[in-house]
């Protein structure tokens, strides 16, 4: 038996929830009002596509994602370079900010919404704590995890400490680095959802759930619940494909075999 192309492995496990959506229905498994078929989420989709709801909607989220994520991650960076380099930084800042990362991300809310209010600002700032602390951890631990051979050497070698951070430090540090940033991107677009089912209603893909679920109209809830699930792939796919280029020089990871 020929064995499925790889391209197409990742498909099998969509295609056979949506066969078994679609018997569900047609099979009448289920008398559930919560239940409709997949060709009325389709028509759903044609509407507000067709309607343009949909490309406003993605793009006010994919707009308040993107600026907290840059923001989060920016800072994340300087934090957690400093972090890293610092032993005297580490000592000062480090257990308050250890302490401050076990607080549940969501529980920031209402300390955001006294000082920033209640619109845009606010949940640009909650998304860029939801990409603020994956990146500093991971670009600490990357920095602490230089192999100290490297470090000699490049005494060795009379590097200034300028070109021992961008010649030496950093390069080690990268697959650490960007994994953090890749973990914020993801974490900046899930807390998206949550910024715009906890604060003021306004234009959002989260927004367009929340009509659906006040209005008891599942099509609608169902076709934003398949859109989050594929703009988080194209946003992990993207990333995925800017870290393999950006690390091509570490060589064939042990997943490859």
């Amino acid at each position: 038996m020929p064995a499925l192309p790889p391209a197409l492995r990742g498909w099998v496990l969509p295609i056979v929830l949506l066969a078994l959506w679609w018997a569900a229905f047609r099979f009448g498994w289920s008398q559930s009002p919560l239940l409709v078929s997949p060709a009325k989420v389709w028509d759903t989709a044609v509407a507000q596509a067709r309607s343009g709801a949909l490309f406003t909607a993605l793009a006010a989220s994919l707009w308040r994602d993107l600026a907290g994520f840059a923001l989060g991650a920016s800072l994340g960076l300087l934090f957690g370079t400093a972090l890293g380099l610092s032993r005297l930084f580490e000592q000062l800042v480090g257990p308050t900010f250890h302490t401050v990362k076990q607080i549940s991300l969501f529980a920031w809310i209402p300390l955001i919404s006294v000082w920033f209010g209640l619109g845009d600002t606010a949940k640009v700032v909650f998304l860029s704590l939801a990409a603020f602390f994956p990146v500093v951890l991971n670009t600490f631990e990357g920095i602490r995890g230089v192999p100290a051979d490297l470090i000699e050497v490049a005494r060795v070698l009379k590097f200034s400490r300028r070109q021992l951070l961008w010649r030496v430090v950093l390069p080690a540090a990268s697959p650490s680095i960007f994994a953090g940033i890749h973990l914020g991107l993801i974490y900046a677009w899930l807390a998206t959802l949550g910024a715009e089912y906890l604060l003021v209603a306004g234009k959002g893909i989260g927004n367009t759930m929340i009509d659906g679920r006040e209005n008891f109209w599942m099509d609608l809830v169902l076709f934003g619940v398949i859109v989050v699930g594929l703009v988080g792939f194209t946003l992990n796919w993207i990333a995925g494909r800017i870290e393999h280029r950006l690390l091509a020089w570490r060589g064939r990871s042990v997943a490859g075999f």
